[in-house]
Formats: C-alpha cells, sequence, structure tokens
C-alpha cells in the first residue's frame, strides 16, 4: 500500500486547451519507479521535457504553469490531480501542445483513462512529505493554514461576492475512492462577465459551457446545471489536490485553505521545499521500523478496480 505506482498500458485522448484554444492530443504511457511525472513537448524540436516539481512553476494565471529553458506546458493541475488522487507515481505524459487539454473542466476524464490503463505497482516505497508543526501561508485575505495530522484532511472555505456561490465549505479526507467520488467531477467555473476581458488577455480562448461552469448574473448558464450543490468549493480542493502533486510525493497534513488559489497554493509548496525543520520526508521501506511513522503513514489503499 506504500509502493510506487504506474499504469500498465499507455492511453491516449484529445481535446481543446482551455486558454490557447488549440486541439491537443495527450497520450499517458508507464514510467520506472522513481522517473516522477514528466510532460515531454512532442511539437517540439527535440521533444523538451518538463519534470514535475516546486522548481518548475512558471505562473499560476489562472492555471498551473510549469516551465524550464523557456519550454512551457500549462493547466496541468487537473491531470496532476487524477495522477495524486490514484496514487500514481510515475509517468511520461506526452503533450502536443502548450496546454493540458481542458476536457470537461476536471479531472475526471483523466481518471477514466488512468482505470482504463489499470495500475502497476512498482518495487520502490512512495516518498512521503510529513507535517511536523504548525505553518500557514497567506496573501491579504487568503489563507493556507497547515497542521500536524495522521492523514489528508482537506479544509476548504471560498467567498464570492455573487448570490449563487456566496460562502461555501467542504472538508475532505483524503482516500482513493471518496476522490473519485466526491472531488474528481468537478468542474473550473467562471463568470460572464469575465469572459470577453480574459479574451482580450488571450486566455480562455478554449472555454465554453461544454469545459466551465459559466454563471450568469442569476443562474448557471450550462444545461446540465451543477454535479453538486457545492461544486465550487469542491473544485478548488481538486486544483489545491493538483498543486500539492508538485511536491512529488503524498502530503501527510490537515490543509485549512480560505479562498486560496494557484498563487498562493504555489506559495505553500515552496515554503515546505525551503524550510525542511516544517516536514519530515520519508519512505516507508526505509523508516517504516519507527514508530511514529508506522502510525502517521496512510493505508494508501488500491481502488477494487485496479491491477494488483
Amino acid at each position: 500500500m506504500h509502493r510506487q505506482r504506474t499504469i500498465n498500458t499507455p492511453v491516449t485522448c484529445a481535446g481543446i486547451g482551455l486558454h490557447c484554444g488549440k486541439l491537443i492530443r495527450l497520450s499517458i504511457k508507464p514510467a520506472p519507479f522513481d522517473h516522477g511525472i514528466v510532460f515531454e513537448r512532442t511539437d517540439l524540436p527535440g521533444r523538451p521535457r518538463i519534470k514535475v516539481g516546486p522548481d518548475l512553476i512558471h505562473s499560476a494565471d489562472h492555471a498551473t504553469t510549469l516551465g524550464s529553458n523557456g519550454i512551457r506546458v500549462g493547466t496541468v493541475e487537473h491531470l496532476l490531480a487524477a495522477f495524486y488522487g490514484l496514487g500514481i507515481d510515475n509517468a511520461l505524459v506526452e503533450v502536443g501542445g502548450e496546454e493540458v487539454p481542458i476536457m470537461d473542466g476536471s479531472a475526471g476524464p483523466f481518471v477514466f483513462l488512468l482505470k482504463t490503463a489499470g495500475i502497476r505497482v512498482q518495487p520502490r516505497s512512495k516518498k512521503f512529505f510529513i507535517v511536523r508543526k504548525k505553518f500557514s501561508v497567506r496573501d491579504g485575505d487568503r489563507l493556507i493554514e497547515v497542521f500536524p495530522s495522521h492523514s489528508l484532511l482537506v479544509s476548504f472555505a471560498i467567498n464570492f461576492a455573487h448570490p449563487l456561490i456566496e460562502r461555501q465549505q467542504y472538508q475532505f479526507r483524503f482516500s482513493v475512492s471518496d476522490f473519485e467520488r466526491q472531488v474528481s467531477r468537478a468542474r473550473t467555473f467562471g463568470f460572464l462577465h469575465e469572459v470577453e476581458y480574459l479574451k482580450k488577455r488571450g486566455l480562455a480562448l478554449g472555454g465554453s459551457l461544454n469545459n466551465a461552469i459559466v454563471v450568469g448574473r442569476f443562474r448557471v448558464l450550462n444545461d446540465e446545471g451543477l454535479r453538486y450543490a457545492d461544486e465550487f468549493v469542491r473544485h478548488k480542493i481538486l486544483d489545491q489536490l493538483g498543486d500539492l502533486a508538485l511536491l512529488g510525493g503524498p502530503l501527510i497534513a490537515h490543509v485549512r485553505a480560505y479562498k486560496s488559489g494557484h498563487a498562493l497554493n504555489h506559495k505553500l509548496v515552496q515554503k515546505m521545499i525551503e524550510a525542511p525543520e516544517l516536514i519530515r520526508v520519508v519512505r516507508a521501506d526505509e523508516d517504516y521500523s519507527t514508530a511514529d511513522i508506522r502510525e502517521a503513514l496512510p493505508a494508501w489503499r488500491l481502488p477494487e478496480w485496479a491491477a494488483a
């Protein structure tokens, strides 16, 4: 339950880039243990690669973008959340454009792809990041507080000056099955009055009612409505899980967030990496004999549909 995972067989999809508006092909392939999640830009000469990590965060402008040596891959958070949620540590992601396709605006289609591929357990332990003491990051009234815990618990609250959203809060205790049922299908959202502004900035060029919840003055414009009554805050948790995946291993902590977004999520990840006194990094196969580690590591159970 604490060993690394990859997928069994390659899988492929194609979709529109939310911000670039272009059709993008994406393939996910198995990778060896300790490989990590690596993006490969198949549309560029030499097929340059970017390995997921906190040192390669490029920007947080309405998405998480990774960059290295002038090469970028954007809108990675939903795919990274799917990897994180299913406990997949190693994969090669071949992407034929500048961003990951948005699909339906959630991690649901990526979860389906990864389930189709199947999961293979590998002969090397996961690397866990265990929070040792309370700390926080803040930007104005936006706040993330982190506390020691024996599992990953995310408590999130949002507050929008809109009658359809206002204040929403949700608490999510991580498990693979609950991630799939409670969080993975929550879609990104935006407000109708912001669309023209974003498009003038070269953003949301591929946005539509097929890949985002669009909120008008008095109603949700999507014909099918919401998937959850509190889908907005659940999507914020999905984004946060995708950004936490930048650590390179599961986080064991209680994360309590208020009005956080990608920029503050990135600040949190970077603080944990730059302040080693805040966290303890362990591998179960090296440290499991220690009583406090046995108590802290969660049972990272394989879902029923996964291969043994």
